[in-house]
């Protein structure tokens, strides 16, 4: 492995730990790591770190927050330690237990470990993909890095797009699969390892492990709503409390919401001094349902509550404009819906602090999006159920257009059954299907396997974009175990009276009652009662999102214009302009509301413009 190359890697994600750097090389293998400096602040905390026998060397990212545990139990076994970091902790767990150590880690991570002995490496990830993880396999050369612009320093990649995942892109607005925008670039699936031998022959597949994977699933024996209630309460403290540990400041986004305003309150009780932050949006040339998404007096009565150090900012239409060169860059293949507010609010929050905690995960955890299960909660088998989830999570261009889209690349993706990448997300949990509640927690765990990776995966390049760790309580291993095994009706109030629905009777009316969210969730709120005001567990869910459906046809549709009209656009080497602009004049003229295509248009063809290559 050539040193120019390992560090001309490090140095292309640096923006991720500009606290130091390190490189480690073994003939053919190398690793490199940037520092962001939160758990001992010494040079003993230095990366790559190898064990004191020399065999194992681990380059690794996140943290691990039951790490004083560990190395209590790990001294008692005769362990010696020679620095307080949690990397050495992981480390020597590795080299103690094995691989099942990853079992007992609670915490975010991704990590390359380097066995000198066997002559072995591995990847691997957390249980919940909070930190990223991707790798190039090209000839007998194996890349690895936690952002995949790493992989443009080394001479033989060639970064080129990927046409299946521009297919799945555009029927999710996101990455169900582990593929990327390009192409041979994977993404390691969350709760997953892969080890691959140095004596593995030329273009050898690592073996891919799952180690650990969502089960929601009904108790067999339900307890009282009141023991339900008082150990979430214990779990979410005692969740809060843990990822306190720090050798630096933590802060908190408080977004005027419920579960970032419940982890702000739990934390201050145990900070002296506590920052907080928020973004809020210009309505001025707002209409309807976007009039509530500026969320800053909710967001500043809590602060006043709890007693925090309060930021906020305020986004305009052109900051969304603007912002795209940069937003492109950092989250490589874009993901989920709109994202440039998590850009900013973390932009914002890294003046002051290189910890945040973040709600991220609450919903997806405790059902906080009944509107969509409901669509699929009365089946009279799994496919039926298939089709009516699969039609609800075609997010952007329609069935019908699909074809005259995709006219350039079609060749290419025509072959590729989205649906039945839908469904491969169930291979495993495809028989327990007799009851409405087996349904619900099926589609909680495609969400948490789907939707909240794909927060999680776009939080953490956003965050680090500024040199900013996001924490998220929520997901605690503890939490989330008790919290997968609640009764479906813990969580959705209103499933009988769903069950009970006749869909085609009620027509529009059934759609509104789905979009009413203050179902949704139940339990935890009750929990959340006792930490934060009343009026603000009673809210109706808000995501954290800007008014784009009124700026893109109003103060931002030169912009669009200027983008998704230009016969030069990138875009157009993959997609048919005609479709694409009859779709986005459905928006501009009122017609129909288009705003997540719009997004997600303009975003891929930034990222065409920053990540792959010969394009246009």
């Amino acid at each position: 492995m050539s040193s120019h190359v390992l560090r001309a890697m490090t140095q292309a994600i640096a923006h991720r730990g500009p606290d130091g750097e390190g490189q480690w090389i073994d003939g053919s293998i190398g690793l490199g790591h940037r520092r962001l400096a939160i758990i001992d602040l010494s040079p003993t905390g230095a990366q790559p770190m190898q064990t004191a026998d020399g065999r194992f060397v681990i380059s690794y990212n996140g943290e691990i927050y039951n790490y004083r545990e560990l190395r209590a139990e790990l001294e008692a076994q005769g362990h010696v330690f020679r620095s307080s970091s949690d990397t050495e902790v992981l480390l020597q767990a590795i080299a103690a237990w094995g691989l099942g150590a990853l079992q007992r880690f609670n915490g975010m991570f991704a990590f390359a470990l380097w066995d000198r002995k066997e002559r072995r490496l591995t990847l691997a990830r957390d249980r919940y993909g909070i930190k990223p993880l991707y790798y190039w396999l090209g000839g007998n050369q194996l890349l690895f890095a936690s952002e995949s612009k790493a992989f443009r320093a080394v001479p033989n990649f060639n970064a080129q797009l990927d046409s299946e995942g521009l297919l799945e892109y555009f029927t999710f607005q996101n990455f169900f699969t582990d593929r990327t925008l390009l192409k041979g670039v994977r993404i390691l699936p969350a709760g997953c390892y892969i080890s691959v031998s140095s004596e593995a022959g030329a273009g050898t597949q690592p073996k891919l492990t799952r180690y650990w994977d969502y089960n929601f699933q009904e108790p067999e024996t339900a307890r009282s709503e009141a023991d339900y209630q008082e150990e979430v309460d214990h779990l979410l403290q005692q969740a809060v409390k843990r990822q306190l540990v720090s050798d630096v400041d933590v802060g908190a986004y408080l977004s005027g919401g419920m579960d970032s305003g419940t982890i702000t309150a739990i934390a201050a009780q145990s900070l002296s001094y506590m920052r907080t932050f928020t973004c809020g949006f210009d309505l001025s040339s707002v209409s309807g349902i976007e009039l509530q998404y500026d969320e800053r007096a909710a967001s500043e009565r809590m602060s006043y509550l709890f007693r925090t150090e309060h930021y906020e900012m305020v986004l305009k239409s052109g900051d969304m404009e603007r912002v795209l060169p940069k937003l492109a860059w950092h989250l490589e293949e874009p993901r989920v819906g709109q994202s440039y507010p998590n850009y900013y609010v973390a932009q914002l929050a890294s003046k002051f602090n290189k910890v945040v905690l973040a709600g991220t995960g609450g919903d997806e955890i405790f059902g906080g999006y009944p509107w969509r299960y409901y669509r699929a909660v009365v089946n009279q088998s799994f496919e039926e159920y298939i089709d009516k989830y699969y039609e609800y999570w075609q997010r952007l261009v329609p069935n019908t257009v699909l074809k005259r889209v995709f006219a350039p690349i079609w060749g290419d993706v025509q072959g590729v059954s989205t649906r039945d990448i839908f469904r491969d997300m169930f291979n495993q949990h495809a028989e327990r299907l007799t009851r409405p509640e087996d349904y619900v927690n099926h589609s909680l765990y495609l969400e948490a396997k789907t939707f909240l990776h794909g927060l999680l995966t776009m939080e953490d390049k956003l965050s680090m974009a500024h040199s900013l760790e996001t924490r998220v309580p929520f997901l605690d291993n503890d939490l989330v175990d008790f919290a997968m095994k609640l009764p479906v009706r813990m969580k959705l109030g209103k499933l009988d009276e769903v069950v009970a629905l006749d869909e085609n009777e009620l027509g529009r009316k059934t759609a509104r009652y789905f979009q009413k969210a203050r179902d949704g969730k139940m339990l935890l709120r009750n929990v959340m009662q006792q930490h934060i005001p009343q009026e603000v567990v009673e809210r109706e869910k808000q995501g954290f999102s800007g008014p784009d459906a009124s700026w893109f046809k109003g103060q931002s549709i030169d912009f669009v214009r200027n983008v998704l009209f230009d016969d030069r656009a990138k875009i157009y080497r993959y997609l048919d302009p005609k479709p694409i602009r009859e779709l986005v004049d459905d928006h501009l003229n009122g017609r129909e509301n288009r705003r997540l295509l719009i997004w997600s248009l303009i975003n891929v063809e930034y990222a065409l413009r920053a990540h792959v290559e010969n394009c246009g």
